[in-house]
């Protein structure tokens, strides 16, 4: 499944970008997570619940940042395993640009899932990961104009 989207930040780039590599500012956004510790330099480890469909689990998780272009761009890699509701991995391209308005945040995802999950269909799985995603730069725009 591929995500595409966009947030303009009323916030300097390098607030932005300051924000994007702090383990406590994303452990906010995350919609379930319950842990998250690490560097950008050395990754970091999450642990995340969630409820997909009918399919309740905690995610744990390993996210590397890979392509680092300071104060422009990242991407993002995770992997994460539910037991035996399944696992979910893919990576997101995330890019900053400076607009009249603030910052500029555009990124590009691609998932994948496997097990359980997988097979309560790709409608669902795409409404599900849409959300997931709309609520984190929402949380994110939020958390850094304060």
């Amino acid at each position: 499944m591929e995500l595409t989207g966009s947030q303009t930040i009323a916030a300097d780039r390098a607030t932005v970008w300051a924000k994007l590599n702090d383990a406590e500012t994303l452990k906010i956004c995350v919609p379930g997570c319950e842990e998250l510790t690490g560097t950008p330099e050395d990754g970091f480890a999450a642990t995340v619940k969630q409820k997909v469909g009918p399919v309740k689990a905690t995610f744990k998780g390993e996210v590397t940042l890979s392509d680092v272009v300071d104060g422009e761009s990242y991407t993002i890699n995770g992997e994460g395993k539910g037991g035996v509701a399944g696992f979910a991995k893919g990576g997101a391209k995330v890019r900053l640009e400076d607009v009249a308005e603030g910052t500029l945040l555009t990124y590009d995802v691609e998932a994948k899932v496997g097990g359980k999950i997988a097979a309560l269909g790709s409608r669902l799985i795409n409404g599900f990961a849409r959300k997931m995603a709309d609520q984190f730069f929402e949380r994110f725009k939020n958390s850094v104009e304060g």
